[in-house]
């Protein structure tokens, strides 16, 4: 039997997911913390329908139906295998909510209420809540006039099923169905108000119902002269995979809002729905075309996603994971500007471990300082009312020369991005929307300065976005530096992505598509030729993703020379581990927790001259070979042990983290009865928590002064 090679990208994705709806089984997760898993399973399966699925939807009506893919597979397989394992854990999820998440929150004294349920009182306030705070918002759109009402990407929607009352005319100029058709109409769930919708309780309990539940009971008043017979809620995924005309030249923020719009009216790929009606569920899947393997069943409440309400009721800290403060950086000075700090060292930070605050006050510096001369700048993901983009503004009001590149590509935050440029453009700033075919994902910032021997450069490099709300909750890496070897290559950097400056040679910030796979490939390869059986090469990587296929070739020969390969990936991984003559010599883990695992590091033992390298790209083909990525070696010695200490930390998990196995499988990794327990997310909160502690417990030198 021939060996697998690499597993499907798709399904790598899928075993990901289900690591994350793991979090929501565990019983030490605070409970609220559990519902939040849940959502997130629930988000992350949404963004992969419009994506992955909709793209090899599309593959079927094209020529490369019966194409394999690396791991063997044709779009058809892998479509079925998709909807088997997404049909499995879409059923756990829902148990989970229904079975144990919301008998555990009734334990606690908060009670979701169905409408067969709610006492005369709280009927009587439904009733009251529907007339005057609902009943004004909904439009019931017919579905018998030929074209069928469009339903909104994700938005949750309630059908009815009617029939005409008894001895009421039927108005012909209001309804043309004919008497032996079912009558269906559909009412948009509105996003404006709440879902859920507290009731008053005659205890102590606090009882909430949803704003579904409501819609659906007082569904007559909708439709008066009309009964209804059954009701159905659901919610849709539309194909949200388009490519942007890249040809579109001065108009290509006109053509990027016109995928926007194709998005709405894209066709579908997978509807969840409430199992109520069967003949609801037939009409749907016959109006809008799915398949029986397109369609999820969601026993009890529709997407848990809705349900973020209830992180934020009065007492939750008990139901959410102690708070650990976000410790501002040992080697930064509290007050005045950071230059001079810069001047003398690097500075690395680790977030959310550590605050983000120096990046905006980074930024927001440059901006009001008057030696400042310009600031050059990538945003890919910034957030809403980013302090960062309105220092940009400032800077840029203030005369010093702005350029900003901002990707507009960035996949369901265009809209928001185009405003940002727009915004920026108004202020002063030259805005550089992207490059025509690549996405630019590296993540660095430029100041130039002038200073009293001459100009003087700054930079900050790093893995993650420049959003300071995500930065809460994303683990990642970034650097300062004033290195004159990194802000040089910056400075090309910039030439190169801005206009048309030809390819310079970089010799210590390695671009994607140009040379950041090459080099790797020579990293790898260096082990390679460096390896010895009593001293073998060893790698350690740290990642989002790995299925790039020339690098996972380039570790298969690796390990076949005895190199050996410690790979830790949070998400999709297309290497097969561990198999004898192959990979014998590579095992992979995964770290799941309360923070989102997305820095990239890379350690390469150079023979015993060990090298470190920080970068804003996975090892994937879209990464690597369709955008323009940056990779950055740690040289400051100070940050290249804390870097090195941090990355050794994530292989020594053994309560978040799973192995996965050569058969594809992902193996939680338990702690021994021996082995003391390693949750790697912990031990660096309280690493920086006890550097915090000694700073602020430090004793202040007195000096004592001979006076005459």
């Amino acid at each position: 039997m021939a060996k697998v090679q690499f597993f499907n990208r798709e399904l790598s994705w899928i075993e990901f997911n289900a690591r994350v709806l793991h979090e929501s089984l565990r019983k030490e997760v605070p409970l609220l913390e559990r519902l939040k898993f849940l959502a997130i399973t629930e988000s992350n399966f949404d963004e992969f329908f419009q994506v992955r699925v909709a793209s090899i939807k599309r593959k079927l009506h094209g020529s490369a139906e019966n194409a394999r893919d690396s791991s063997g597979l044709t779009p058809p397989v892998l479509l079925s295998k998709i909807s088997e394992k997404t049909h499995s854990l879409t059923k756990l999820q829902y148990a989970v909510l229904m079975n144990t998440i919301l008998p555990m929150l009734a334990d606690e004294g908060i009670l979701y209420v169905p409408p067969e349920k709610y006492t005369q009182s709280q009927e009587d306030f439904v009733t009251g809540f529907f007339k005057h705070e609902v009943f004004p918002l909904l439009t019931p759109l017919r579905t018998d006039t030929g074209e069928f009402p469009h339903v909104g990407a994700l938005s949750l929607t309630a059908a009815f099923l009617l029939e005409p009352m008894k001895g009421v005319k039927k108005l012909q100029s209001a309804l043309s169905t004919k008497q032996e058709s079912d009558i269906v109409a559909l009412v948009q769930i509105p996003s404006a108000i709440n879902r859920i919708v507290w009731l008053p309780a005659s205890d102590s309990t606090r009882q909430f119902a949803l704003l579904d539940d409501i819609i659906r009971l007082c569904g007559t008043k909708l439709f008066p002269g009309f009964n209804v017979l059954e009701t159905l809620l659901f919610k849709i995924a539309r194909d949200a995979d388009f490519a942007v005309n890249e040809d579109a030249g001065t108009h290509f923020i006109q053509a990027m809002e016109e995928v926007l719009e194709k998005r709405k009216s894209s066709f579908i790929v997978r509807m969840t729905y409430t199992p109520t009606s069967e003949k609801l569920l037939e009409f749907l899947k016959e109006k809008l075309r799915l398949g029986s393997e397109d369609v999820y069943e969601a026993p009890g409440i529709l997407d848990p996603t809705s349900l973020s309400e209830l992180l934020n009721i009065e007492g939750n800290e008990k139901y959410l994971y102690p708070e650990w403060k976000h410790f501002y950086p040992e080697s930064l000075p509290g007050e005045g500007t950071y230059w001079n700090t810069f001047r003398q060292h690097d500075v690395l930070l680790n977030v959310p471990y550590e605050s983000y605050e120096p990046v905006v006050q980074f930024v927001q510096q440059a901006a009001q300082d008057e030696q400042v001369l310009a600031i050059k700048m990538t945003l890919y993901r910034t957030g809403s009312n980013s302090p960062i983009v309105q220092s940009l503004k400032q800077a840029a009001q203030n005369g010093k020369q702005v350029t900003v590149f901002v990707e507009l590509k960035a996949r369901f935050d265009e809209k928001r991005n185009i405003s940002w440029a727009e915004e920026l453009e108004k202020a002063g700033a030259i805005v550089v929307y992207g490059i025509v075919n690549l996405k630019v994902h590296a993540k660095i910032c430029l100041v130039v300065r002038r200073e009293s021997d001459g100009i003087r450069r700054y930079a900050h490099i790093g893995t993650g976005n420049y959003n300071p709300k995500t930065a809460k909750l994303y683990q990642d890496l970034s650097v300062f530096t004033a290195s004159q070897e990194l802000v040089n290559d910056a400075t090309l950097f910039f030439n190169v992505i801005s206009g048309y400056s030809a390819l310079q040679m970089m010799h210590h910030l390695y671009m994607a598509p140009v040379t950041l796979k090459t080099r790797l490939l020579e990293l790898i390869d260096r082990e390679i030729q460096q390896s010895t059986k009593e001293n073998p090469g060893h790698i350690m990587a740290k990642m989002n993703s790995l299925c790039h296929p020339q690098i996972i070739e380039a570790l298969y020969k690796a390990s076949r020379a005895g190199v050996q390969i410690e790979l830790n990936i949070r998400g999709i991984c297309t290497l097969v581990p561990g198999v004898k003559g192959m990979s014998e010599n590579i095992s992979v883990v995964s770290v799941v927790d309360r923070y989102l695992e997305h820095s990239r590091i890379f350690f390469f033992q150079n023979g015993g001259s060990h090298e470190l390298y920080l970068s804003s790209a996975d090892w994937m083909e879209r990464n690597l070979d369709k955008r323009i990525e940056l990779m950055f070696p740690v040289t400051d010695k100070k940050v290249f042990k804390s870097v090195k200490d941090i990355l050794s930390l994530y292989f020594q998990d053994n309560t978040h983290s799973h192995i996965l196995q050569k058969d594809g499988t992902w193996k939680q990794r338990i702690p021994g009865k021996k082995e003391q327990a390693v949750r790697v997310q912990e031990a660096l909160y309280k690493k920086y928590k006890r550097t915090d502690d000694l700073k602020k417990n430090a004793p202040h030198a007195e000096f004592t002064v001979r006076r005459k």
